[in-house]
């Protein structure tokens, strides 16, 4: 815990405009710890305490994060919109708080790390904003879509490498290492009482390293991911029309099918992610066809014909990926996710491998709605 006076010690370390005057916890902090720093002339500024264990390179993540909003700024004020509402604005360190030892870390403008060897940012608070914790509507789905399908057009001509900031993120080559390392180990002793749902595993290995070798050669483009695509990161007006998206610190090079994928699995899943009944989980068509026309809506003319015909492969992709490592973690001895009961992960395993089921039945007519869209 930091007490007031580190955390207004921290927060002068970065060119925030005005007095601060108050700094308060915002936000549950599952990964980072989020504060809202307001100012004695009404201003109001994002501080964090970046998670170096869940992105050990967080100076890497910061310099993503800044060339990825300089990106966008410059095609909102090019189009006349406004730079400082419509994406992220990263605030800066100042100048003459960065010692000599600072300046031998790499983009030391960017962060602040403490005497705890804890990494801070700050960003610039957008006043008005709302944001979405679930999509219940097909509406809101759509502009779910819209949100990330925005985003990922604006950088769809950004071609400069960006840091990996989780190791191996969706690729599934390293995936398949991680789980035959797991088989062998069987970690907790359970490899003999999963014989069917390592079949599952195995039965679609073939197929998903298909669709990744299209990745690994080019074939399916690399491009900018955000890669936590939930609607709780899209900030909208008050209106209800897309502002930006937030929560930059995942995004990295990979194929854009990923983030379509992962938010399909998200946001048309009738059940719970680890719901014990499983007559609940299926995936929603109507949902699927929402979130589908709108990411279309702003991407369409910028998606390549590979990408297109491998879109809603995507969500199946993801899906299996997730079940891979709902039930690699299970085997592990539940060593990664956390857990309620000694079969949680197994209850995901089962839970997610449904909701795959359900996008492989209905494969063709999401393929036809792709098509259409």
């Amino acid at each position: 815990m930091y007490t007031p006076e580190e955390l207004y010690a921290i927060a002068s370390k970065f060119q925030i405009d005005g007095t601060i005057e108050e700094i308060k916890p915002l936000g549950p902090g599952f990964i980072n710890d989020t504060f809202i720093v307001k100012t004695a002339e009404g201003g109001k500024s994002i501080l964090q305490r970046k998670n170096h264990i869940v992105f050990p390179d967080v100076p890497g993540m910061m310099n993503n994060i800044v060339m990825v909003t300089e990106h966008i700024k410059a095609k909102v004020e090019a189009e006349g919109g406004d730079p400082m509402r419509e994406v992220l604005t990263v605030v800066k360190r100042n100048p003459g708080t960065i010692s000599e030892d600072d300046r031998t870390m790499p983009y030391a403008d960017l962060y602040y790390k403490d005497e705890r060897g804890n990494f801070w940012a700050v960003c610039v608070f957008i006043e008005g904003s709302i944001t979405y914790e679930k999509a219940d509507t097909p509406a809101l789905a759509y502009k779910g879509g819209q949100g990330i399908g925005k985003f990922q057009a604006q950088l769809a001509d950004f071609t400069t490498p960006l840091s990996e900031t989780i190791k191996g993120f969706h690729n599934i080559r390293w995936r398949f290492q991680q789980w035959e390392e797991a088989i062998a180990k069987d970690a907790a002793g359970r490899v003999k009482d999963l014989t069917e749902e390592i079949s599952w595993i195995e039965s679609r290995k073939d197929e998903m390293l298909k669709f990744w070798s299209l990745v690994e050669d080019g074939t399916i483009p690399t491009r900018v991911t955000h890669n936590d695509t939930k609607i709780s990161n899209i900030l909208f007006d008050a209106q209800g029309e897309v502002l930006c998206v937030i929560d930059l610190d995942t995004c990295m090079s990979s194929t854009s099918l990923n983030d379509f994928g992962d938010a399909i699995r998200s946001y048309t899943n009738t059940g719970a992610e680890d719901d014990r009944d499983l007559s609940k989980v299926s995936m929603s068509l109507e949902m699927f066809k929402a979130y589908a026309e709108g990411y279309l809506s702003e991407r369409k003319g910028t998606l390549c014909e590979s990408e297109l015909e491998w879109l809603a492969f995507s969500a199946r992709y993801i899906t299996f990926e997730q079940v891979l490592r709902f039930l690699m973690d299970y085997i592990d001895g539940d060593k990664y996710y956390k857990t309620n009961a000694p079969d949680h992960n197994l209850v995901r395993t089962h839970a997610q491998y449904k909701l795959l089921l359900s996008m492989e039945e209905q494969y063709e007519q999401m393929k036809k709605i792709i098509a259409e869209a």
